[in-house]
């Protein structure tokens, strides 16, 4: 039986037909589409083929998609709908309509100004000598090219599957391009935090921002079962609550994470452990990911119907990713941790020689921090200020005992040599390139400036000091007055008060002693908490 052309070459003038669904019935007046359907705009000045294209693809479903079509009886009607709908999947364009070179005109405008390398471009002609098919191809940047009178009911189907199908895979590879960069992006905000409370507080924000995804969220470390302070089920690991969405991450307590964790939750979570890798079902999502140092840590995810199989990608990606920066993070941080200790001690080594008490430094630190958060210096500067401050007086180490320990005052030959613990401290650290040490180097070598350039050993004066040492000078000061020396007693706050009020603006920068004044109430309260 000879197979009956769809179309048959008539040219009639038609006035324009609306957007229209599959059914048949116009679609309602509006730029956005429903969800999970193709656009195909369907430009012929010849009502009948906007007709039979209609009814041919009446029931037409492409991976569980149907489509929208849009028609357009003239190259301008198309323009319209290409400016309104910027996910057009495929168009089938008719060349001669209001002029002979009008649907040729257009292609050449969709891939040049328009800068639409996506949509799929049929041209369907019923006067070939018009626009002949080889010079066509080689010239216009088009998917296919079709003689209306050769192009049958399945003829039809077949264009449209094949075309919606090259246009899914560029979009499936724009996808992965930007999920791609959205991941780099994401891994970027959150790989730079040294802080790991800040950095399990903004994985959870980026990856709502990757795979738009708003439900309930948790991301795990699993720790030893015998570990202190995880959420254990009964006779299964602990976990630590590394993030959580809506929540302040990394802060959570883990006595409320019992009740978070639901039993289906749990479940998933063993089994993946189990399995060493990621497990799904049909709400929650569970991505299993290891270091190299064999760290193990969960993601999951629940209500998670909505996410496509690029999304379970990209987290996969991000999650094995994160879970490095994390790895890499803690041995950072428990690196800086031991600097920070080794500082702690060699302060305290200090103030015994000098039969001081070894609680003087952890004071004059958090005093110090005190100052320079209400200074309005920023945390990271803060942070350094905090832990260098107890190398102030470190160069002691190089002052004989006979000086250093003397219960009265000094000679001025003994004044001169105990002097040069500034120089001292500041010769002792500062060749490292490390960034507490070398802030501890600047404060040891000006602790003892004075603002008004009284002070030694460089005579310095005003903003010349570095405000970290005017910091830790001001909570060095204000700490050894409130204790007992080998040269003196132990003053009484109010003294303390009226010594520090009255060397404003002559030892002390006038707004850290405002400062400090303002905020006596919590100097003392960290004497206290560590006492002589």
């Amino acid at each position: 039986m000879a197979k009956i052309p769809l179309f048959t070459p008539r040219k009639t003038a038609t006035a324009g037909v609306a957007q229209t669904n599959v059914a048949g019935a116009p679609a309602p007046a509006t730029h956005m589409a429903p969800a999970r359907v193709w656009r195909v705009l369907i430009v012929d000045d010849e009502e009948e083929i906007h007709t039979v294209t209609k009814l041919v693809l009446r029931n037409f479903e492409f991976e569980g998609r149907s489509l929208i079509l849009l028609h357009a009886n003239s190259a301008a009607e198309a323009r319209e709908h290409l400016a309104n709908y910027k996910d057009i999947a495929v168009v089938l364009l008719d060349v001669v309509m209001e002029s002979d070179q009008a649907g040729l005109d257009l292609v050449r405008e969709i891939r040049g100004p328009m800068k639409n390398s996506d949509i799929r471009i049929v041209l369907r002609t019923g006067q070939p000598g018009q626009a002949p098919e080889e010079n066509v191809i080689r010239t216009f940047d088009i998917n296919d090219y079709k003689n209306k009178t050769e192009l049958t009911s399945i003829k039809l189907k077949t264009l449209l599957y094949a075309a919606l199908r090259g246009y899914r895979d560029l979009c499936l590879l724009h996808a992965q391009r930007q999920g791609l960069e959205l991941t780099l992006d994401a891994l970027s905000a959150v790989s730079h935090l040294r802080s790991l409370d800040r950095f399990t507080s903004a994985v959870l924000q980026q990856l709502v921002s990757l795979i738009s995804y708003h439900d309930k969220a948790l991301y795990f470390n699993v720790v030893s079962a015998f570990a202190q302070g995880g959420v254990q089920g009964s006779g299964g690991p602990e976990y630590k609550l590394l993030a959580s969405s809506g929540t302040e991450s990394g802060t959570a307590e883990n006595a409320a994470l019992e009740q978070t964790i639901s039993p289906e939750a749990d479940a998933l979570m063993r089994q993946a452990l189990a399995a060493k890798r990621s497990i799904t079902d049909e709400h929650h999502f569970v991505g299993y990911f290891k270091t190299r140092a064999g760290s193990e840590n969960l993601l999951y995810l629940s209500n998670v119907a909505s996410l496509t199989e690029f999304d379970h990608r990209l987290l996969h990606i991000y999650c094995k990713n994160v879970a490095f920066a994390y790895e890499n993070l803690q041995m950072q941080q428990e690196v800086e941790d031991s600097q920070r200790e080794l500082i702690y001690m060699l302060g305290e080594a200090v103030e015994i020689r000098s039969k001081e008490t070894g609680n003087h430094v952890k004071r004059v630190a958090l005093v110090a921090e005190l100052l320079a958060q209400k200074y309005g210096l920023d945390a990271a500067e803060v942070e350094i200020i905090r832990h260098a401050s107890p190398l102030h007086d470190v160069g002691k180490m190089g002052i004989p005992d006979q000086i250093l320990n003397k219960p009265g005052q000094h000679t001025d030959a003994e004044r001169e040599i105990m002097r040069t613990h500034a120089r001292i401290g500041y010769d002792m650290l500062n060749t490292s390139d490390k960034r507490m040490l070398k802030m501890g180097a600047v404060i040891a070598h000006e602790h003892h400036e004075h603002w008004d350039g009284n002070g030694y050993p460089q005579g310095l004066k005003g903003e010349q000091i570095h405000v970290a040492a005017r910091i830790a000078a001001l909570a060095d000061v204000c700490d050894a007055l409130g204790s007992k020396r080998v040269y003196k007693e132990a003053w009484a706050h109010d003294a303390i008060v009226g010594f520090i009020a009255e060397r404003s603006g002559l030892q002390f920068d006038p707004k850290l002693v405002a400062l400090l004044l303002e905020n006596m109430e919590a100097v003392q309260d960290i004497r206290r908490r560590f006492p002589d």
